[in-house]
């Protein structure tokens, strides 16, 4: 049995010397580029915040604190 298939475009079909003209390849090129740009920001916003005064000491920063309370005091209600 032999049928006949209409060929019906998936999509918009454009013309071949449109899409070897320069102002294709420029907007080619600014999408390529927003794409590149939108996964990276996607990247960082999932990755956690990196603070640089974490890595780097400060010259008028103390090296152990001297606050009131010790770092290291617990809770614990004081015996007596």
């Amino acid at each position: 049995m032999i049928t006949n298939h209409l060929t019906v475009p998936a999509g918009i079909l454009l013309p071949h010397a449109l899409l070897e003209s320069d102002a294709f390849a420029a907007l080619a090129a600014f999408v390529a580029i927003n794409t590149v740009m939108y996964v990276a920001l996607a990247v960082a916003k999932i990755l956690p915040k990196v603070y640089v005064s974490d890595w780097i000491r400060r010259s008028n920063e103390r090296s152990e604190p001297r606050g009131i309370i010790p770092e290291n005091a617990t809770n614990a209600p004081a015996e007596g």
